[in-house]
């Protein structure tokens, strides 16, 4: 008789999660019928609580906001990759019981890229400052070999972006947000700002644009993302991170590999479009796993 084994996304808000989408889409390729993956609303003061409570059937978690940097210290120990950001998104449990924590968001990044053909930049830019911004820099730190420009708003966000940029090896300038239009001559654009942010600068794209990475996957495509595409730009989209990364996340949880990439994210477009048009225009920016 086979164990059950179990894996689930925790964050809040969580109810727009399509890791379960994609996670059971693996099993079910797989041959994992005894698998299980849920979503669960769990906030900062109630992980501790969560993570102590998990049995042997627990094979792993993945986590979105607010539970990143919050649950490393529950951890027995984490990767290079996640520690290079200070932020965890995929939790393994051993056999062991050991809690053993990784960033699967910076090698699907690379890996997203890679499959548009994009496997080396002498630049780039990076739009907005916040977490997201910090895994980009990261996965920048693998395929570009020139200086990166961060678009930012505040002087603050200006002094956290150089600071990711000494801690990993990148070539940080900081630009005023104001100048954002700027950006998008770079040969890689990577925007990592929340649903409408970028919406201005649609009409900035350039007659021959580059390589646009847009983390946003809902509402999609952003009005930059189409007007980049429309350009006749390489434009790579929320859903493939979010797809990379939960392929990742299921190697390391079921020890099977290659994670069923193309299954997983058919299952992610189907339900994006099962759910087109019962949200508002703003939807939220893609903050892996989501």
């Amino acid at each position: 008789m086979s164990t059950t084994r179990r894996a689930a996304v925790l964050g809040s808000p969580i109810a727009h999660s399509l890791s379960p989408v994609l996670h059971r889409a693996a099993y079910a390729e797989l041959g994992l019928d005894h698998w299980s993956y849920e979503r669960f609303d769990v906030d900062e003061a109630a992980l501790p609580g969560f993570v102590e409570g998990l049995d042997s059937s627990w094979a792993g978690l993945s986590l979105t906001m607010p539970l990143k940097r919050a649950v490393i210290p529950l951890l027995d120990t984490i990767s290079d990759t996640a520690a290079s950001v200070e932020t965890v998104n995929t939790v393994v449990l051993t056999e062991d019981g050991r809690r053993i924590g990784d960033n699967t968001d910076i090698p699907g990044m690379v890996a997203a890229l890679r499959e548009r053909g994009v496997e080396k930049v002498e630049s780039a830019a990076v739009l907005g400052a916040g977490a997201t911004a910090s895994s980009a820099l990261a996965a920048l730190s693998v395929i570009c070999a020139g200086p990166v420009t961060a678009y930012v708003r505040s002087a603050a966000r200006a002094d956290e972006m150089r600071g990711w940029g000494e801690r990993l090896g990148v070539d940080v300038r900081i630009a005023d947000w104001a100048k954002a239009g700027e950006a998008l001559g770079a040969p890689l654009v990577i925007a990592t700002t929340p649903a409408g942010t970028t919406d201005a600068l649609a009409d900035a794209v350039p007659a021959a644009p580059g390589t646009l990475f847009d983390v946003l996957y809902e509402p999609w495509p952003t009005a930059l993302a189409a007007r980049w595409g429309g350009a006749g730009g390489t434009v790579v989209g929320g859903l493939d991170l979010l797809v990379h990364q939960a392929v990742l996340q299921a190697e390391q949880m079921t020890g099977r590999t290659p994670g069923p990439l193309a299954v997983m994210r058919a299952a992610g477009e189907q339900a994006l479009a099962a759910r087109a048009g019962e949200r508002p225009s703003a939807g939220p920016a893609a903050d892996p796993p989501s």
